[in-house]
């Protein structure tokens, strides 16, 4: 019973080739909208995630300035290495205290040149990173004490300056100063900002203070609290800390800010998946309109056939049976429409992983519910056609012209 009507409703379908497909192809477009749409965005998500974790664990930042408000971080008093100091000296959660100053600066070799970040911090400014070597060396505690004009740079300064060539033991010019590579870091790609990770010409801090800015301040203390502590009570600890080297009355607001990286985890990875489902919910409209147009040709189907319907009733089918095949017919139209909707989302997915750099993750659970909510179009949609058909009256059925 079931297969005739399966072959019944193939064979309408194959009549009417191109009115089929056009029939299908909002609800095509639809799936493969969803799909596609939730896949980047679950593919952003995880570059986002990836890229915080790359940044360092259990990685706290400490920086003048508020987070907001007037209290901005040029208005507000740097930091020095002092600082640092004494939080990786007071505070027994933290592992390491790293201070980082940075400006950005012309780079030069020969004919080449480039903006670059320079940033003056310590050895330790690698581990927290989890940044290695390529080549060469790191900085020798004489030549960190001393000032000494040696550099290690990231591989798009490398690419810029150098090209192919190792740029170890060569000489670059920073304004007017002139610097020793001593060694090149490994790729990091972009943050989870955007920001060329390896666009970078690390020196030593007192280097940088003395050569570079000329005072002794660092824009930024980098805190990694140790495995098993929580990240919650050292940023208190920190906070406490840095008020009483501020000397900060009760009344008085931070001028500092204390931020976790997981606070941007979550707040990037949120904001990713909101517009994930913003995006899904949007592209979802489409099924709807595709399922309206399911409902106008199969009611266009009944009229046409009314003849037909009308022969088989007057011959003893039954209502049911009538009612089944137009709505078999339905689900089969929504159905293949998801089945292509599938392969094509899939396919614009993998396309475009490349073109926006955002890893392929595939969500089995939104390929199903795209594939049933397309069936459930089929049967929503098709279900007043089936039944205006299944209640065509015989004799006014055959007098259809």
């Amino acid at each position: 019973m079931f297969w005739n009507t399966l072959l019944l409703s193939l064979r309408e379908i194959q009549r009417n080739v191109m009115r089929s497909f056009l029939t299908v192809l909002g609800i095509v477009i639809g799936v493969a909208s969803v799909i596609t749409m939730v896949t980047l965005g679950k593919g952003a998500t995880q570059q986002v995630a990836t890229s915080i974790a790359s940044m360092g664990s259990n990685l706290l930042m400490v920086t003048p300035g508020r987070r907001m408000g007037p209290g901005s971080a040029s208005s507000a008093p740097a930091f020095k290495a002092e600082d640092g100091e004494a939080i990786a000296r007071e505070i027994g959660s933290v592992a390491l205290v790293v201070p980082v100053a940075s400006r950005s600066m012309a780079a030069i070799y020969g004919h080449e040149n480039s903006s670059t970040t320079v940033t003056g911090s310590t050895n330790d400014l690698l581990t927290l990173r989890n940044m290695t070597l390529h080549s060469g060396r790191t900085f020798s505690d004489s030549e960190a004490r001393a000032g000494a004009a040696v550099c290690v740079i990231g591989q798009t300064v490398r690419q810029k300056l150098f090209g192919s060539q190792d740029p170890v033991n060569n000489r670059i010019r920073l304004g007017a100063l002139s610097f020793q590579v001593i060694g090149l870091l490994e790729s990091k790609g972009q943050n989870s900002m955007g920001m060329d990770q390896d666009d970078i010409v690390l020196l030593p801090l007192r280097t940088f203070q003395r050569r570079i800015s000329g005072n002794q301040d660092v824009s930024m203390l980098q805190v990694s609290v140790r495995d098993g502590e929580s990240t919650e009570k050292a940023q208190r600890d920190i906070r406490l800390l840095v008020r009483d080297r501020r000397r900060l009355s009760l009344s008085e607001e931070d001028n500092f800010n204390v931020m976790d990286t997981k606070e941007i985890s979550r707040m990037l990875t949120g904001t990713t998946t909101m517009l994930t489902g913003l995006l899904g919910a949007v592209a979802a409209v489409s099924l709807l309109v595709g399922g309206i147009g399911i409902m106008n040709i199969m009611l266009v189907s009944v009229t046409e056939r009314t003849r037909e319907v009308g022969t088989r009733l007057a011959i003893g089918a039954l209502e049911r049976e009538v009612l089944m095949q137009f709505l078999v017919e339905a689900v089969v139209l929504s159905s293949s429409g998801g089945l292509f909707g599938i392969l094509l989302g899939l396919g614009a997915s993998l396309g475009l992983k490349n073109m926006l750099m955002v890893p392929f993750v595939l969500d089995p659970t939104i390929v199903i519910i795209a594939f049933v909510f397309s069936a459930a179009v089929g049967v929503v949609f098709g279900y007043f056609p089936a039944l205006k058909a299944a209640r065509l009256d015989p004799i006014e059925a055959l007098r259809h012209e």
